[in-house]
């Protein structure tokens, strides 16, 4: 059977005076030759100045990013970013108001001209225009 007893001496506190201190402790890094076991490079580092480090370059890159995106024409490949000011969505609607108008009266031009070219040329097609028999419907009163 297993027994599942926390004691509290076993339990480690975490002081913030400890979690400073480990983040100011002072770590050796160091690149080495696999072949020749000659070190290329090292670095002395803390955790503190690497995490200092790697949020300074995330929010650099983020900067560039946005820069990029707010002073270039990659902004108008953005959805609802790019069209611009009041004046020049109004202007866009009113452009696309009358071209939809402009080939809509195109169309039933075209149409009618249709129509005209049949007429001259004698391909009109006969209406039925016989008069039905139906038969007479009486009103009864109930």
């Amino acid at each position: 059977m297993i027994n599942f007893k926390f004691q509290e001496k076993n339990m480690a506190k975490l002081d913030a005076n400890s979690t400073l201190k480990r983040l100011r402790n002072r770590y050796r890094l160091v690149v080495m030759n696999e072949d020749t076991y000659e070190e290329v490079a090292k670095f002395k580092l803390s955790r503190m100045s690497v995490y200092i480090t790697l949020c300074t370059l995330f929010v650099l890159f983020i900067s560039i990013i946005l820069a990029i995106i707010v002073f270039t024409p990659l902004k108008y490949y953005l959805p609802g970013v790019g069209m611009g000011n009041a004046k020049q969505i109004r202007e866009y609607r009113e452009l696309k108001i009358r071209t939809d108008s402009i080939e809509k009266s195109l169309q039933y031009k075209e149409r009618y001209y249709n129509d005209i070219k049949k007429v001259l040329e004698g391909k009109v097609t006969k209406i039925d225009t016989n008069k039905l028999a139906l038969p007479a419907t009486t009103n009864t009163v109930e």
